[in-house]
């Protein structure tokens, strides 16, 4: 029943409250969905902590089971999978085409028994993100692949180490190759792979349970595998996408807020492009910035990469404040195509952008006005509720189980800043 809520909700947002308090970051999604995948791995139960409560982990978890994996929660973000051994290889169409990072099921069920079959994946709709750099690196370390019927069907004989290139660094084919890699006696050499901070958070938990992996973090990835990985205990990073998009929040109500559990130097892009617009970004300890803005934003041009550019999940929130900002702005989306369904949302707010191809031209207005939208994906989601902050009047946002896969309780945060936004029934 709680899920069914959340699933037909919406936020009812009433704007121009500056944001005040200091707020939380919680566990990353994006490096506990390939976590929660990699525990197949494992002859062993692992214990896995700072799991976000999310939609996209849900997900993940109903896979786990289904495949045979013993699923217990023992704390309100800690969870302990148990990999028990079965015969399953196949996970369900009903599953997988909710989420796309689903598919990072496949790597670890090769590894474990031998073959897999996954439906083609879904999730968000923000491009085509085709899988076939997956395939190619499993082909290279001795993997077969067939695809029939909306099924990719792969299988092993004899896996092998090996030497796999990637025409673009995909964060999900380096994990899934990763994680094959690292039951394979011998070493595998991953070139022009993803640097992400959550590739790092992947390759240290599958090297405490026993692989050897050098150099995440950078584009060459050495694994050198082994035939058994045991479970073991592990804390998640915290999600610097979140923690980006609180920044914006700060920085879009003319706010001044405290965000603790960010890892500085994973949010220096976004950072850099705040100081930018006029905010005051000042690091305090460790894990905490403050953020501030007085007065409008200026204008400055984005353009997205993998990292350590600036992240393509960040794209759209930081399109909301540049609408409201002094003078003309640049948006370049690099990473996936069909990245800007939020635009014609925010100019029923107001906002004034143009796109030509990949870009996105964004003249700033005085101001946004409340009015009803819809998210069309997870980001897009986020940046409708920071420019309803924004605005004036009310702003009504539906399709919230789009940002209910990526923000846990992120009403309930907001509020804590003083924000006014609610969750209410369609």
């Amino acid at each position: 029943m709680e899920k069914e809520r959340k699933r037909l909700s919406k936020f009812i947002i009433r704007g121009l409250q500056p944001l005040q308090g200091e707020v939380q970051v919680g566990g990353a999604k994006n490096a506990a969905l390939p976590i929660l995948a990699a525990t197949l791995l494992a002859d062993s139960p692992s214990l896995i902590r700072n799991v976000p409560n999310l939609l996209d982990v849900v997900t993940m978890l109903s896979v786990l089971e289904s495949i045979g994996c013993k699923v217990d929660k023992v704390g309100e973000h800690d969870y302990r999978i148990s990999p028990n051994l079965s015969n399953i290889i196949e996970a369900p169409y009903e599953l997988i085409r909710k989420m796309r990072a689903s598919f990072l099921v496949t790597g670890p069920l090769i590894a474990r028994r031998g073959r897999a079959q996954v439906p083609l994946p879904g999730g968000c709709a923000i491009g085509s993100r085709p899988i076939d750099l997956h395939l190619k690196g499993f082909n290279h370390l001795g993997v077969e692949i067939s695809m029939h019927s909306g099924y990719i069907e792969a299988w092993a004989s004899q896996l092998h180490g090996g030497e796999v290139y990637f025409d673009f660094p995909s964060v999900g084919a380096t994990e899934n190759v990763m994680m094959l890699a690292s039951t394979i006696e011998g070493e595998t050499i991953i070139s022009n792979a993803a640097c992400e901070p959550e590739v790092v958070d992947l390759a240290n938990f599958i090297s405490l349970m026993g692989a050897q992996i050098e150099g995440a973090g950078t584009n060459t990835i050495v694994v050198r595998g082994t035939k058994k990985l045991q479970g073991c205990e592990y804390t998640i990073i915290n999600d610097r996408i979140e923690a980006g998009t609180f920044c914006v929040a700060a920085a879009i109500t003319g706010g001044q807020v405290r965000i603790k559990g960010v890892e500085y130097s994973s949010l220096r892009s976004v950072i850099t492009k705040l100081e930018e617009i006029g905010a005051v970004v000042e690091r305090e300890g460790e894990d905490t910035i403050f953020v501030a803005l007085e007065g409008r934003p200026k204008a400055t041009n984005i353009k997205t990469m993998p990292y350590p550019g600036f992240p393509t999940d960040m794209q759209a929130q930081f399109m909301a404040l540049l609408s409201l900002a002094e003078g003309v702005s640049v948006i370049t989306e690099t990473v996936f195509e069909s990245r800007f369904a939020h635009v014609g949302e925010l100019e029923r707010m107001g906002a004034k952008i143009r796109v030509e191809g990949r870009s996105a031209v964004v003249t700033g207005v005085e101001g946004l006005a409340g009015t009803k939208v819809t998210a069309p994906d997870l980001r897009a989601g986020a940046a409708l509720v920071l420019a309803g902050l924004a605005a004036e009047g009310e702003t009504e946002v539906y399709g919230v189980s789009h940002i209910d896969r990526g923000y846990e309780n992120l009403e309930t945060k907001l509020r804590s800043l003083g924000a006014s936004i609610d969750r209410c029934n369609e």
